[in-house]
């Protein structure tokens, strides 16, 4: 059961934490520098959030940028639960056995969004491996009600592989988010390493696919596992000549002893260099930078959404 494993994940980092051992993570260095949340903003729609019981990757996550997106009223939402059933060696949302799908999860998202009067917004997901469509229909149904509750909302599907699954895919697409993000993470060398479950030439294929029907996507890469600049920059062309549209770029950040090393921290100015020839190469809208997630700054894309208008989805 979900509450479970959620229970014992989170027991085990926190006897692996650095108090608990005593040992203390890396110190980062002076251009990563992180605020607690704060501010009236921030508080509102914390309670908000809670009230309507969403379950936000933000949280999850323990996403850096919270204190700053929420004080935006910008937050990224979870949906299928909250316990994965893969254990990517970054990521620090729980691993385990998921409850079912609650059918009635839709409808709450699309009323609480509703509720909340965002002007834009991020839904991703947990992978879903024990489902036969990795949670296809859900999402779609998700996409969906949210869109008729909250039609002048920017709605942004980060979504899992669907274990290469083409036609779960389509629903969602059919369901026409106006952005479709799928991340590859990392570069392909490192991929099995960092995602262990999951697969470049995989991720590469679901990018390759919304592209063809036609929706804005985008991707996202963490530095700083190893890679290097070159491969980086293969990556971004690969992913530029298949169409997608968006992309992030951000340092991975070890959440625990029990994740992936930082292999080196990426400074500022790489980011801005790796910005502009992303940029050269034709990519719509880039953020780049040491604290960028794959939502941060989402918001961003409001113009690019504008002019593309609703995606062809035929």
């Amino acid at each position: 059961m979900s509450r479970v494993v959620d229970t014992r994940s989170r027991r085990l980092r926190a006897e692996h934490s650095p108090r608990a051992t005593g040992e203390a993570l890396p110190r980062h260095p002076p251009w990563i520098r992180m605020k607690l949340p704060s501010g009236a903003a921030y508080f509102d729609l914390r309670a908000q959030v809670h009230a309507q019981g969403l379950h936000t990757v933000c949280e999850s996550a323990s996403c850096p940028n919270i204190g700053e997106c929420w004080s935006q009223r910008s937050l990224t939402i979870m949906i299928l639960g909250g316990v994965c059933t893969r254990s990517c060696r970054f990521c620090d949302v729980p691993t385990g056995r998921p409850l079912p799908p609650d059918p009635a999860e839709p409808d709450r998202v699309g009323t609480a969004l509703a509720r909340l009067g965002l002007r834009h917004a991020v839904i991703t997901c947990v992978n879903r491996d024990d489902l036969a469509d990795g949670g296809a229909a859900h999402w779609a149904a998700t996409i969906r009600a949210v869109k008729q509750r909250c039609p002048d909302l920017a709605l942004e599907a980060l979504t899992s592989d669907f274990a290469g699954n083409i036609s779960a895919l389509d629903q969602v697409l059919d369901a026409a988010p106006h952005v479709f993000a799928h991340n590859l993470e990392t570069v392909p060398r490192l991929a099995r390493e960092v995602r262990v479950q999951a697969s470049y030439p995989r991720s590469y294929a679901v990018l390759a696919h919304a592209s063809r029907r036609g929706l804005l996507s985008k991707t996202g890469l963490m530095l700083g596992l190893g890679e290097t600049l070159d491969e980086v920059r293969a990556v971004l062309r690969e992913v530029r000549a298949i169409g997608v549209d968006i992309l992030t770029l951000g340092q991975y950040l070890r959440p625990s002893r029990q994740h992936l090393p930082v292999s080196r921290h990426v400074p500022p100015e790489e980011f801005a260099q790796l910005k502009q020839e992303a940029l050269d190469l034709g990519f719509a809208h880039v953020e780049s930078g040491p604290l960028v997630r794959s939502s941060y700054h989402a918001d961003g894309q409001l113009e690019l959404i504008r002019r593309r208008a609703q995606p062809a989805v035929g």
